[in-house]
């Protein structure tokens, strides 16, 4: 199954979108500085949980944070209990 994840910011806020057989997945965040930001809802759909989905959304959020210089504050559950997970990310979570 491939999927598409894409990137929408605007001032205050931002937004990754997964697009896999035509159903979005989401993960929203909020800008708190120029140097933090806060992830604070991932939204999986039904139909694409268990799929992988929201780590791939996770992952692009960190991926992007570590190009960045960004450290992310993780107010979302799901992001919360991935970065407790996955320690290699810690860099980027505060």
């Amino acid at each position: 199954m491939s999927a598409e994840i894409t990137r929408d910011v605007t001032e205050t806020k931002g937004r990754y979108v997964l697009t896999r057989d035509g159903v979005e997945a989401e993960l929203t965040y909020s800008i708190l500085s120029p140097h933090t930001i806060i992830a604070d809802h991932t939204g999986v759909p039904t139909s694409l949980r268990g799929s992988g989905a929201g780590l791939a959304l996770v992952e692009r959020l960190v991926a992007d944070a570590r190009a960045e210089g960004v450290k992310i504050v993780p107010l979302c559950p799901y992001v919360k209990s991935q970065a407790a997970r996955h320690p290699e990310w810690a860099d980027v979570f505060s």
